[in-house]
């Protein structure tokens, strides 16, 4: 175990979030911000000190150090071509999700905390969006579980081969699943528009109105963090155990750059969707998932025509 993948991670989250937003700006016709003005806005936001409302809690102070901290604890499972994570056991891509969960549980009790009904609407679709998007994400894993033979990040990684336009397929929708899988928990377009300032139709960005300075750094943070790990889960599709490191950290960057390109161009050619078609849109991508289901069983011979 190393910590290179945990390393290459944080350094994507220097330019992840610059990438998508001058993407978004070319395609606009704009001049846009330099590609570390993201990183600079959270840098000003750590100098600066919380303020906390009298009506919440320890629990509003506490959330954002907790939702940060289960990220960091969630990037520990992903590995990184020949080494493992610095956390790996069986089954532990269940463990990952739910350190997410508990980190994502914390910030829906602490904007409940502060006693306002706008923030308390934006985490019941927190919630809501979460526990739709949780069964794409398990059929997944637990499909390449089923094609490796293996029940953990790093094995089924070191195992998982494609050899047959089948295997090729289920490959291309198991990367297009999990770049949704990252929109929806990241609330972006077109589940969520981060930008947006109207409360009725906000969701993630309403949850942590009541979040200044070093807190609110933290959170987006955090945010950037798990954009980055996820684009580490797609670049393990493509990093074959047995290269050497400077293949690996040149095919690891390229995925996250292209992925952080993907990103800026959805949100540039999609509107949000209403509220009442999110649950459909993530309904469709647990179907995706089904399908690659299926065609593991095709490519293990495990499906049996009736």
């Amino acid at each position: 175990m190393d910590i290179t993948g945990i390393l290459l991670i944080i350094a994507t989250t220097l330019f992840f979030p610059g990438i998508i937003i001058r993407i978004k700006s070319i395609l606009s016709g704009r001049k846009g911000p330099g590609i570390f003005q993201p990183l600079k806005d959270i840098w000003r936001l750590f100098r600066k000190g919380a303020v906390y409302s009298e009506t919440s809690s320890l629990i509003f102070q506490i959330a954002p150090a907790i939702y940060f901290s289960s990220v960091l604890a969630a990037i520990s499972f992903i590995p990184f071509g020949d080494s493992p994570g610095l956390i790996s056991f069986k089954w532990d891509f269940v463990c990952f999700a739910y350190v997410l969960a508990l980190g994502k549980f914390f910030m829906i009790i602490s904007s409940l905390d502060t006693g306002s009904s706008f923030e308390g609407m934006g985490a019941s679709r927190e919630a809501l969006y979460s526990m739709l998007v949780e069964p794409a994400f398990f059929i997944l894993m637990g499909s390449f579980a089923l094609l490796t033979g293996y029940e953990s990040f790093f094995e089924i990684f070191r195992s998982l081969h494609f050899g047959s336009y089948v295997s090729y397929a289920v490959g291309v929708l198991a990367a297009f699943v999990i770049v949704i899988i990252a929109m929806t928990e990241n609330s972006r377009m077109p589940v969520d528009d981060p930008k947006t300032h109207l409360e009725l139709t906000m969701v993630h960005e309403v949850m942590i109105l009541d979040n200044s300075g070093f807190d609110l750094g933290l959170i987006l943070y955090a945010a950037n963090l798990k954009f980055a790990m996820y684009g580490a889960l797609i670049a393990n599709f493509f990093l074959t155990p047995g290269k050497e490191w400077f293949y690996s950290i040149p095919i690891f960057i390229g995925v996250q750059i292209l992925f952080a390109m993907t990103v800026g161009i959805i949100e540039s050619f999609m509107a949000r969707f209403r509220m009442n078609h999110n649950p459909q849109f993530i309904f469709a991508v647990t179907s995706i998932s089904l399908l690659i289901f299926l065609g593991v069983l095709f490519v293990t011979g495990k499906f049996i025509a009736a």
